[in-house]
């Protein structure tokens, strides 16, 4: 998902709490109060952890699994000219990377544990949020 994408979704989903809620332009409301009313978290950020989730699912399957395979698999050959296309494997690699780590072998350790999974997915999403602003 790109970032346009993500605001795109962000917007389609305050838009439909302001609608709920009643809130009105003239209100002057902010976004952030918004989902604190509501108690809900941006919809990009409930995408980035399912996304996570998925994938650790995924990493503690066996590593001969279809779906290992096609996290980890790199392909041959040349690229096409000018700039590569955002894929959900590059902004999987992108996030890992910032999680810290620099291999899906070290996400498949941490994967292993499932409380630190947990713990993970708020700090990505934490990191996320910092990024934003």
């Amino acid at each position: 998902m790109t970032k346009g994408d993500e605001r795109k979704l962000n917007t389609f989903q305050t838009k439909c709490l302001r609608r709920i809620m009643k809130i009105k332009w003239q209100d002057n409301v902010r976004n952030e109060e918004l989902l604190t009313r509501t108690g809900m978290e941006k919809l990009s950020t409930t995408v980035m952890k399912r996304r996570w989730k998925f994938i650790g699912h995924t990493l503690r399957e066996e590593p001969t699994s279809i779906c290992n395979t096609a996290l980890t698999w790199a392909p041959e050959g040349k690229r096409k000219r000018g700039r590569p296309k955002t894929t959900w494997r590059r902004t999987v690699e992108k996030e890992r990377n910032k999680a810290g780590w620099k291999s899906w072998a070290e996400a498949r350790v941490a994967a292993a544990d499932r409380a630190s999974t947990e713990r993970l997915h708020s700090v990505l999403c934490a990191i996320r949020h910092l990024e934003d602003r």
